[in-house]
């Protein structure tokens, strides 16, 4: 052979071999059977086409690509137009605009109310479910919009201005006045530099634009807000204080003056953030910006905390998304990947880490969607009623939702880094989905109150509504009855939630996750026996319970295979 001659030429030295094809083509909806039998449970089951055609329509090749799309392109700020006026443009890739599309043909930002009917909150979440397996920065401006409809409601004549572009099922992307849109969409603005959480720290104030002042008038906001989510929005609810009152109040701040000029509202800059990176977040200024006061003057907490109700909800769903679909992806590449001479899916330690995710999985999924049955009833009920299921849907809502938000929003962050590692070095690098559903992990749990104010959220609802906090106990405690570890479990949250006050508020984190996982364990252990019998003995039973372990320890006695197998099914792709 002559020693010059090339024998190999580039890209030819090996065939690619023993690597997972991408996931793609199977149904998000139907391969997932926590979620059908969920629905079912709400009494959504109305809804459960619509959500096969989403859910086969969000596993196409075409569409995850608009997840990977939108966010190598960020959003873009264009604060002048070229002959230099003030325009506070932001700029989106095409694809972002696809997924806001996707969204609003659903109906999940406002189905409850523009198709009221029974299930119908289990139906949106469910759907909102499906999407936020695909990508969460669309949902920032969808989850706000949604979420005020409850409070713009209680304002009869601003709503009726806003009813028709709020419930239309049309995505408008033209930065226009609001008169000249089919749709919009609504944003938030409470954070500043100096408070972060604290928003009764705020400074920045509001003066009466006219003789008219409180509920209804107009008025002018000088100050600015620190994190002033999705500047493109349509409008956005402002916390300020007023001039007349040492308290917030609440207003409606357009983009755009009633004249059709743009508003004051000058953004100074987009957050250069971890995750969520398709999504716009900003900070602004406000330079004599119009508002219109809703809620009664001072009383702007209360007016905005039914916002942030569900806002924190969504927040749930977000995380229980991300972890159904770091899941999915886990196992589906554990079934097409060999090492050491054995599929990764086939090896008894593999199982145990896929089950004991698959496990954390169907309980996030089966608790958001209770609560979204509580929010539901809680909203029919009248107000006094004191009968059990509306005593139990508001303990559900105010007391499970705050420590909820909490946990699984928390445990998001340990189990897309656990499924990550299944995928290997593959799951670290940006060309897979894995790393970013690892950075968008830990923004749900910051967003709407980080960990700690939601736990001393828990224990202010248990003060407020102790009488719904005692028959939700209650109803556990007979529905507990034959069963002695879900017994001694209520047994070790009554002693934390009668220690000394201070002791209570050091001990927040643990009463707001033993009341999580008793009602996880509550909802699973009529479902099958292989997954409550699992979940039931590693979160709550003292010998083999411990929730600082990592994933995939297991007890040996668990059928991991079939915990695996129903969680996602082989024959689903």
């Amino acid at each position: 052979m002559n020693p010059t001659e090339v024998t190999h030429r580039p890209g030819t030295t090996h065939e690619v071999t023993n690597q997972a094809p991408p996931l793609a083509g199977y149904n998000l909806f139907t391969t997932d059977a926590a979620l059908g039998e969920a629905l079912a449970r709400a009494g959504a089951d109305w809804h459960r086409e619509t959500l096969t055609r989403h859910g086969e329509a969000l596993g196409k090749a075409e569409t995850l690509a608009l997840a990977d799309l939108a966010n190598r392109h960020e959003p873009e700020l264009h604060t002048h137009s070229p002959r230099g006026e003030r325009i506070d443009a932001i700029e989106f890739h095409p694809a972002w605009h696809e997924l806001l599309a996707l969204l609003r043909e659903q109906g999940l930002h406002a189905l409850p109310y523009s198709d009221p009917q029974p299930g119908a909150m289990a139906a949106r979440c469910a759907g909102y479910f499906l999407h936020a397996q695909l990508e969460s920065g669309s949902l920032c401006p969808l989850t706000m919009t949604f979420a005020s409809i409850a409070v713009l409601q209680r304002e009869p004549a601003l709503f009726e201005t806003l009813r028709a572009p709020l419930y239309t099922r049309e995505h408008d992307a033209r930065d226009l006045p609001l008169a000249q849109k089919r749709s919009m969409m609504i944003g938030m603005g409470m954070t500043e530099k100096q408070g972060g959480s604290d928003v009764r720290s705020n400074r920045t104030e509001a003066r009466p634009a006219g003789v008219e002042t409180g509920r209804g008038a107009a008025y002018l906001l000088t100050g600015h807000k620190w994190f002033f989510s999705a500047p493109q929005c349509d409008a956005h609810l402002v916390l300020t204080r007023t001039t007349e009152h040492d308290g917030l109040s609440c207003f409606f701040v357009p983009r755009f003056r009633p004249d059709g000029t743009k508003n004051a509202v000058n953004v100074q800059r987009l957050k250069n953030k971890l995750g969520n990176r398709s999504n716009a977040s900003s900070e602004v200024e406000f330079f004599d910006a119009y508002g219109v006061m809703i809620g009664d003057e001072g009383r702007g907490v209360s007016t905005i905390i039914e916002m942030a109700n569900y806002t924190r909800l969504d927040c749930v769903i977000g995380s229980a998304a991300l972890m159904r679909a770091a899941l999915v992806q886990a196992i589906h590449h554990a079934r097409h990947r060999s090492a050491f001479g054995r599929v990764l899916a086939e090896q008894p330690l593999m199982q145990n880490v896929l089950a004991d995710l698959a496990l954390e999985s169907e309980a996030a999924t089966a608790l958001f969607m209770r609560l979204a049955r509580a929010f539901e009833d809680s909203a029919d009920a009248k107000p006094g009623d004191t009968d059990d299921k509306s005593l139990e849907a508001r303990a559900w809502r105010r007391i499970v939702t705050p420590a909820a938000k909490f946990w699984v929003c928390k445990r998001a962050l340990a189990f897309t880094g656990e499924a990550m590692e299944v995928w290997g070095g593959n799951g670290y690098v940006e060309e897979g989905p894995m790393a970013r559903f690892y950075r968008e992990a830990p923004v749900n749990s910051i967003w709407e109150g980080s960990g700690n104010v939601m736990c001393l959220d828990v224990l202010r609802a248990l003060e407020r509504e102790a009488d719904a906090a005692q028959a939700l106990f209650l109803a556990w405690r007979r529905d507990a009855q034959t069963h002695p570890v879900l017994n001694a479990a209520l047994d070790r949250l009554s002693v934390l939630l009668n220690g000394a006050p201070g002791t209570r508020e050091a001990s927040a984190r643990r009463i707001a996750q033993q009341i999580v996982l008793i009602a996880q364990a509550m909802l699973l252990r009529d479902g099958p026996p292989e997954v409550a019998q699992a979940f039931i003995a590693t979160r709550l039973d003292e010998h083999d319970a411990d929730c600082d372990r990592v994933f995939g320890t297991l007890p040996a006695r668990f059928d991991h295979a079939a915990i695996v197998e129903r969680a996602f099914a082989s024959r689903s792709v």
